[in-house]
């Protein structure tokens, strides 16, 4: 059919006298005058279902009615979003790439062409994820990691080299570059797109971290989505949402002297946390935010996740286009990106009141104060004065309010450190395997890993003159992880700077970190590393142990390495609460270290200040942090540097040619570790016998021809496989850290012969199915409710249940055994399985095996009173009924125990958000009834959810043409 907006296509004026075409904003504006005070987030949405209208996916009635946006309105009407290309990080890429081939391979069963099978945009997978922090505080740290890496992943990298040459469209960055998101903002993302016929149109993309949103800086629409979402997008399916509110953030003001772009994301996150943005667009307007530099923008950009929206957008204005000037883009391409912007309307950041926002929150920046958050969310913040006063008052509290729930009075006392607990040795590679630990590990524990004095001998602890783990003891609150790490800051060199001055003033004036403490430096980019040097200011925070680690995701997703045997002994031993201090984004239970119990985000310089202090339980601005070398106090603000001294070198971090002359190097100089990985070639995978990839069993009797017609069918007689509190996170659900040897995904392993120092991380082995679903629910920090408290009303921690045999009707019997277990009882027995959890369930990183594994699992349907927005979208790409209850509804309410049996009875048409019933069955012979509301949210959805899910409804369709 002809283009049903056809005269919206017009000529556009490029750079260098060139000519283009653009489906025109202002000449649809002509039709629908509401385009002019769209926000800006949506108009570019609309200029993509305007391109791609075609009357199939894409209708006229899609255009207009993102057209007639109406700030306020019921949000019943989806988008169907064709995105401009695909970013992955390697955690995720590899189990979506392992799907791609099993697709080929499904295809192939079938008769069918393997090669129908290709993405149809651009697909870009940055390993970012793998390095490790288990060397670290030397010169050959980075190396060493790097060198433990490849050997660790070999078998990763091999199908990573299969995919590259299997797919035309599918490009890897080697390790070693730096994080997905900051690769992605310096280099990836291209401004504008051209099609070969000459027609521009806007970046946009989605990508399989949650925080792909640090792209929303630059003005591309993006967010971060599950790889089972992201696998359609490349495929050729738009992305379905429902048309959202977008909410106007307006900052007035300017930061005061020495507050940082940190604090501010911080204070934001708190913010809108409290506004409730969850699913959500977050467009940022007005003076202050004119002022702020894309680095600061991207900052805020990419906490989208920790506050709940699906963006934080900025517009394209100067402060954009200086930015790819000086991160390397040509001038032809700044000047095509600029010529775009403006003909479309979309240059240039609004004002107050030029724009409809559903509802505007506003911020002065000169409010803004130094601030942390913690110790277990993202979204507490604590004032830089109010931490160590914070810090007690947890302690003693509840859990049930984010507490600790240990006595007040041990507070201030030192536990000793006994040397050759768990037994140093134990800490090397020549660890025999399956050896007994009295400590949950970290994986990859196969170097020393305790600071180094030099490169032959790395000491334990007990081995470190002058330590003073070693002769005081360690205590609550004690800094031993501290991390300048991916993936909020390190795209943003006034902090990074700042850092480095704080650590050159430090060592000036004297000051020195505790060599048990664990210090790591990880750029998200090696330009990092580049301005660092050229400023003079790495050799001082080499000196306080931050020296290079590795360029890539590593505290913030759990690759923090492993403590000493002695530290992880006294901390488990005596129930310490141990602090971590890093310049990520993520500090949920368990996720940096299972032993580290209480983990604050912070700036990076806040984060070389900790270290010094070597606790968290001290006013930093008022308390000294240290006695100099002429033995009178330290304090914070004698080495805080200025807002002067740092923007005085933020200059020498902004220089195109470096950025070239870095990212050149993808292509001709990936690396002798990278060059040596030879893959298999060919159309379809081999799959050889591997503990990392395995063919899935997602398309295990797939046929062209499913029963899409029928009613939905009733979840009858299901038994409840657990009972979860709120903000159960992805990480919760499923594990990217460490491996717990006793644990079913640990067994698993040492059966198929592989050592414990080669488990590497449930990150690492996303390939494989076997280790994926043993590791789902299988966080040493979740607690499953149905377990009766302990005796001192605290509650077990560990993925267990309670597995009920029998009939419910008083035969039944129940055994507490791991989540994994049970399943394999039900699912022997045909026996469905479901979950209740409360608020938030799903919160955290785009993890698809959060909800592949709760598949896998045959738990088959979550009932819960809210959902984060990309895990209740993955539940329904995985065939999972998600059910949130009604306003005033919850299990506690209804005084479930988990030994009821369940009926979920959806409504026959599966009608978005309409109601369906739940029946609860007692062990008494009683039964309640009550609604829930269906969260399968869009039409789409249906189609999915009826197909089996996302994947077998895309590869139907893929081989139907």
């Amino acid at each position: 059919m002809s283009h049903p907006f056809a005269s919206t296509l017009q000529p556009l004026a490029l750079g260098q006298g060139r000519q283009g075409q653009l489906y025109s904003l202002p000449a649809l504006a002509e039709q629908f005058p509401n385009i002019a005070r769209l926000p800006v987030s949506l108009r570019i949405v609309l200029e993509a279902v305007l391109r791609h209208c075609d009357g199939a996916k894409v209708l006229p009635e899609h255009v207009a009615q993102l057209a007639n946006w109406r700030p306020r309105a019921e949000r019943t009407e989806e988008i169907p979003f064709v995105v401009a290309r695909v970013v992955l990080q390697d955690f995720t890429g590899v189990p979506l790439l392992v799907d791609l081939a099993a697709m080929r391979a499904a295809a192939q069963q079938l008769g069918k062409s393997p090669q129908a099978v290709e993405p149809l945009v651009p697909v870009d997978l940055v390993v970012d994820h793998s390095i490790m922090v288990d060397y670290y505080g030397t010169p050959q740290a980075l190396g060493q990691n790097m060198a433990l890496e490849f050997q660790r992943n070999h078998e990763r990298y091999q199908f990573m080299k299969w995919g590259m040459q299997a797919f035309d469209t599918f490009g890897v960055v080697p390790p070693g570059f730096g994080i997905v998101h900051q690769v992605n903002l310096e280099y990836l993302a291209p401004g504008i797109h051209q099609t070969p016929g000459g027609i521009c149109y806007p970046d946009s993309l989605v990508g399989t971290d949650s925080h792909t949103t640090m792209i929303n800086g630059i003005g591309v629409v993006g967010w971060g989505v599950g790889g089972i979402e992201a696998e359609a997008a490349m495929l050729g399916q738009p992305v379905y949402f429902l048309t959202p509110d977008v909410v106007g953030f307006e900052l007035t003001g300017q930061l005061r002297e020495g507050v940082t772009a940190t604090d501010l994301v911080l204070t934001i996150t708190e913010r809108l946390r409290q506004e409730k943005v969850v699913g959500q667009f977050v467009e940022f307007f007005g003076e202050g935010t004119a002022s702020l530099s894309v680095p600061d923008r991207a900052t805020i950009g990419n906490m989208s996740p920790e506050y709940g929206a699906t963006m934080g957008f900025f517009p394209v204005d100067d402060k954009t286009l200086d930015y790819f000037r000086g991160t390397g883009r040509s001038e032809q391409a700044i000047a095509d990106f600029e010529a775009y912007f403006r003909a479309q309307g979309l240059f240039g950041v609004p004002r107050a009141g030029e724009l409809d926002y559903s509802r505007v929150v506003s911020l002065d920046l000169s409010t803004v104060s130094p601030s942390v958050a913690g110790p277990k969310r993202p979204q507490d913040r604590i004032a830089l004065e109010h931490v160590a006063s914070k810090f007690d008052q947890l302690f003693s509290a509840p859990m049930a309010d984010n507490g600790f729930n240990l006595p007040a009075e041990r507070l201030g006392q030192r536990f000793a450190i006994e040397c050759g607990a768990g037994g140093p040795a134990d800490n090397n590679a020549s660890t025999a395997p399956g050896a007994p630990r009295s400590v949950v590990e970290m994986d990859g524990n196969r170097p020393t890993l305790s600071s180094a004095h030099s490169e032959e001998h790395k000491p334990s602890v007990c081995e470190i003159d002058g330590s003073q783990a070693t002769s005081q003891g360690i205590g609550d609150g004690d800094v031993l992880i501290a991390a300048i790490t991916s993936c909020t800051n390190t795209s943003n060199p006034s902090v990074l700077l700042a850092a480095g001055l704080l650590a050159q003033k430090a060592v000036a004036a004297g000051l020195t970190v505790q060599p048990h403490i664990k210090t790591s430096l990880a750029p998200g980019s090696r330009v990092v590393t580049k301005y660092l040097t050229d400023t003079g200011l790495l050799p001082a925070l080499e000196k306080l142990g931050f020296a290079l680690a590795g360029y890539g995701c590593t505290t913030c997703i759990g690759n923090a390495g492993d403590l000493t045997p002695e530290l992880n002994d006294v901390i488990t031993r005596n129930n310490l609460v141990c602090a971590s201090v890093l310049s990520g984004n993520r500090n949920f239970e368990a996720r940096i270290h299972p032993n580290i119990k209480a983990n604050f985000l912070m700036s990076p310089p806040l984060v070389v200040a900790y270290a010094i202090a070597g606790t968290v339980r001290i006013d930093l601005q008022n308390a000294p942090l240290g006695t100099g070398k002429n033995g009178q106090p330290v304090y914070l603000r004698d080495i805080w540097p200025s807002n002067q001294e740092v923007q005085a070198l933020v200059a020498s971090a902004m220089q195109g040619e470096a950025f070239r002359a870095n990212y050149a190097k993808v292509k001709t100089e990936p690396g002798a570790l990278w060059e040596a990985i030879e893959g298999v070639t060919g159309d379809t995978y081999d799959w050889p016998t591997s503990t990392y990839i395995a063919q899935p069993p997602f398309f295990e009797d797939f046929s062209l021809t499913p029963d899409t017609a029928s009613p939905a069918q009733p979840i009858g007689n299901a038994r409840i496989m657990a009972l979860f509190g709120d903000s159960i996170t992805t990480d919760h659900i499923s594990p990217a850290g460490a491996i717990k040897e006793s644990s079913p995904a640990g067994q698993w392993l040492k059966a198929h012969g592989v050592a414990k120092a080669d488990f590497n991380s449930y990150g690492s082995r996303r390939g494989n199915h076997e280790v994926m679903m043993r590791g789902t629910f299988a966080n040493v920090r979740i607690k499953n409710l149905m377990i009766p408290p302990l005796a001192d009303g605290s509650r077990e921690e560990g993925g267990v249940t309670l597995y009920h045999s029998g009939d419910g009707q008083g035969g039944s019997k129940s055994e507490k055994m791991p989540i994994y277990d049970a399943a394999m009882l039900y699912q022997a027995a045909g026996t469905p399985t479901v979950i209740f959890a409360g608020e938030e369930y799903g919160t955290g990183s785009s993890r698809d095996w959060a909800a592949k594994g709760t598949q896998l699992l045959g738990i088959q349907a979550v009932i819960a009173k809210s959902f984060e927005r990309i895990h209740r979208s993955n539940l329904v790409g995985m065939g999972v009924l998600p059910l949130q209850f009604l306003p005033g509804d919850s299990w506690e309410k209804l005084g479930l125990q988990g030994d009821e049996r369940v009926d979920v009875i959806p409504p026959a048409d599966l009608a978005p958000q309409s109601l369906a019933q739940v029946v609860i069955h007692r062990t008494d012979g009683s039964q309640q009834q009550l609604a829930v509301k269906l969260r399968i949210d869009t039409p789409i959805e249906v189609a999915y959810y009826r197909h089996g899910g996302i994947l077998p409804f895309v590869l139907r369709q893929l081989l139907a043409g």
